[in-house]
């Protein structure tokens, strides 16, 4: 009975080994074929992956920039100007200067009448006072009002039959004088101010205005606005002015598509 009993117990111990050991090659070819497809597969993908991610990252940071960086860049006389995308900007103040102070010269060379005084080749001058630019837009305009009034100034200044006063002496005297422009078509301010710049050996026969004004267009989102510079050159003397204008219409979209659609074109 214990030779038996004996044998049983070897038989199944026996049994029990082979299926460790298959157990075992099994558990091992399925590791090698594992590591064979990580190798061949997954592995390649990861480093794919993260190459791309990579190359993703570094395209971004070139293109957006670093945060807290900014950069610029010099233009060249022939360069576009930048356009504003919610206001009027360079685009828009340089071409209606140009045109409004064109046409004004233009006209005052044979409308106006008074002459401050004659130069030894016989060529009449004017001496102008400009009070500044007054915005009746609907926007503001930032530091474009000291542009418009600078570039106004000195494409006048160079027309040899005009002689602007000096911005420091004009807003010296009209503080002085506490007029604001508006009130300068008033005799009695005139007055005053004439009073003040003679103190300066200044004395002026024209003041010239220029005012800024716009229109807007409404169409769901997208709008039109149509901006305005009015140059007016008021003679102290005759109470006669002379005035001139340009326009400029802009259109505001909310996307590419918008402006298509209203526009018939991509900008």
């Amino acid at each position: 009975m214990g030779g038996k009993h004996f044998l049983i117990r070897s038989k199944g111990h026996l049994g029990q080994d082979s299926d460790d050991s298959y157990s075992t090659q099994r558990l091992t070819v399925v590791r090698a074929v594992s590591f064979a497809v990580y190798v061949r597969w997954i592995e390649p993908m990861k480093i794919t992956c993260f190459t791309c991610a990579i190359v993703l990252l570094t395209v971004t940071t070139v293109i957006t920039g670093c945060r807290g960086r900014q950069h610029a860049i010099v233009l060249n006389d022939d360069d576009k100007d930048m356009v504003g995308s919610h206001e009027a900007g360079a685009e828009t103040w340089k071409p209606l200067i140009n045109e409004s102070v064109a046409k004004l010269l233009g006209r005052a060379c044979h409308d106006v009448n008074t002459v401050s005084y004659t130069t030894p080749s016989g060529t009449p001058v004017r001496k102008v006072c400009f009070v500044g630019v007054e915005n009746r837009s609907s926007e503001p305009i930032g530091d474009f009002r000291e542009q418009i009034y600078e570039h106004v100034d000195s494409l006048i200044g160079q027309s040899d039959q005009f002689r602007m006063i000096s911005r420091r002496y004009v807003e010296a005297a009209m503080a002085e004088c506490r007029c604001r422009p508006d009130l300068l078509v008033l005799p009695d301010k005139q007055r005053e101010l004439q009073a003040a710049l003679e103190r300066t050996d200044n004395p002026f026969d024209y003041i010239l205005f220029a005012q800024i004004t716009s229109g807007t267009t409404q169409s769901n989102k997208d709008y039109q606005r149509n901006y305005l510079l009015t140059l007016e050159l008021l003679d102290i003397h005759s109470g006669e002015s002379l005035k001139e204008s340009a326009e400029l219409r802009k259109g505001y979209s909310k996307s590419k598509i918008g402006m298509f659609q209203q526009y018939g074109r991509r900008k």
